[in-house]
């Protein structure tokens, strides 16, 4: 059993599984987004006494912050136990591309050059992680969701919007990855 879970999925179980995920909560009348649980997180600590936007019955959507937080002890106990000591496998060509911009790929899903804890202290580093959570942070607000929100929940449910916003983050992602991310590195 244990190596069934060990071992890479094929697409399609995925895909179906994430099908019988959306058809679960639309017949429960719930909609699935992950950038939501930071305003649930932020109305039960009482900010909503501070910003309108926050002001809401945050324990109706108490079924989300178990989900994240189910993502948080799955993510760590896939990456601590169930790795079976092996790097990622990445294709070549996104090595190479890594190592012409002089970012050594290191195996990890988050390459330690970048997201480890000495960029918190030197210049580069510190700006560009505080720069990406804060565009982040405000792509997911104006956006009204995150990327997993609107291409999952909303391209599901053929809402305009959501289609809008995944075209956007789609050409977001492929400008920083083709004209952003090399000038910073």
């Amino acid at each position: 059993m244990l190596e069934l879970i060990q071992a890479p999925w094929p697409w399609y179980v995925s895909g179906a599984m994430i099908s019988l995920i959306m058809i679960l909560m639309f017949f429960f009348g719930k909609t699935f987004g992950f950038s939501s649980n930071f305003r649930t997180i932020c109305a039960a600590c009482g900010a909503g006494k501070k910003a309108k936007f926050f002001d809401f019955d945050w324990k109706t959507q108490q079924w989300n912050l178990l989900f994240l937080i189910g993502s948080v002890i799955g993510g760590y106990l896939s990456a601590n136990y169930l790795n079976n000591g092996q790097p990622l496998q990445l294709a070549e060509s996104t090595v190479a591309d890594l190592n012409s911009l002089g970012i050594t790929f290191d195996g990890m899903m988050n390459p330690l050059q970048l997201f480890g804890t000495e960029n918190l202290f030197n210049l580069q580093g510190f700006i560009t992680l505080l720069g990406g959570g804060l565009l982040v942070g405000f792509g997911s607000r104006y956006a009204g969701g995150c990327t997993s929100g609107h291409a999952i929940t909303g391209l599901s449910s053929l809402q305009l919007p959501s289609l809008i916003a995944v075209i956007g983050f789609f050409i977001g992602g492929l400008v920083m990855t083709h004209l952003i991310f090399p000038l910073i590195f």
